[in-house]
């Protein structure tokens, strides 16, 4: 049975979704590793890991369609669409709790004036 060049174009397509999708995922849990705190932990873990769910589904979405299941591949896309809107949710309610109970970020240093600064807090940005 030969293949016809749609079907292997979208299953490179879906292939390299997959894997880039695959090492996002992999680079968000690497990041939780390597952060030295909990709000860079969470930046490190919410974005990568969001784009890395994006590309896995929509390999699988792709590959759904190439062989022609229908119902999967709209499952899938409401999948997408949860994680779309819920990752950010979730990471914006996690940063604004640890900032409630007194969790403060990391200073950080700036590197040409050997400087220690903190981020603005919502009362120092400010006008009087």
């Amino acid at each position: 049975m030969s293949r016809t060049v749609i079907e292997l174009a979208l299953d490179i397509l879906s292939w390299f979704l997959i894997l880039t999708g695959s090492a996002f995922c992999l680079i968000g849990g690497l990041g939780l590793l390597r952060m030295p705190d909990f709000f860079t932990r969470l930046h490190a873990a919410s974005l990568p890991d969001t784009m890395g769910v994006m590309g896995l589904m929509g390999g699988l979405i792709l590959q759904a369609v190439n062989g022609a299941h229908w119902m999967s591949a709209i499952k899938l896309t409401l999948i997408v669409i949860f994680v779309l809107f819920t990752s950010p949710v979730a990471t914006h309610a996690l940063a604004r709790a640890a900032l409630s109970r007194g969790q403060k970020p990391t200073p950080v240093v700036d590197l040409t004036t050997t400087t220690t600064t903190t981020a603005p807090t919502s009362s120092e940005g400010q006008r009087p």
